[in-house]
């Protein structure tokens, strides 16, 4: 039987303690009336629950980290600027390969 991991356990409980005092208080909006309010924290509060699994995602899981720490034979530093992509991305600074050279880092 497999069943939901230690990860996902840990990422609802992240999600449920920042979101939860955000629906409390979009619930008390809505109980005294100010709907806008009310919504707005409850759409808050669910885009909130949902980004420790968003950012997981986005960096990789625990699998993902292990492979990257095994795996040494991989694009280096060294070898991109040998080819000469990081002079292109060094010329425009909101290009795409600079995005994603702050992702490699947040991801080391």
């Amino acid at each position: 039987m497999k069943g939901p991991g230690i990860l996902w356990l840990l990422q609802t409980a992240a999600g449920i303690s920042m979101a939860g005092p955000m629906f409390v208080v979009g619930v008390g909006f809505l109980r005294s009336g100010q709907f806008v309010g009310g919504i707005g924290f409850l759409a808050l509060g669910a885009a909130t629950l949902y980004f420790p699994t968003y950012l997981v995602n986005r960096i990789g899981g625990p699998r993902t980290w292990l492979r990257r720490r095994i795996d040494h034979t991989g694009c280096t530093d060294r070898d991109s600027t040998a080819t000469g992509s990081d002079a292109d991305s060094e010329s425009d600074p909101g290009s795409e390969s600079s995005h994603s050279r702050i992702l490699e880092r947040l991801r080391r």
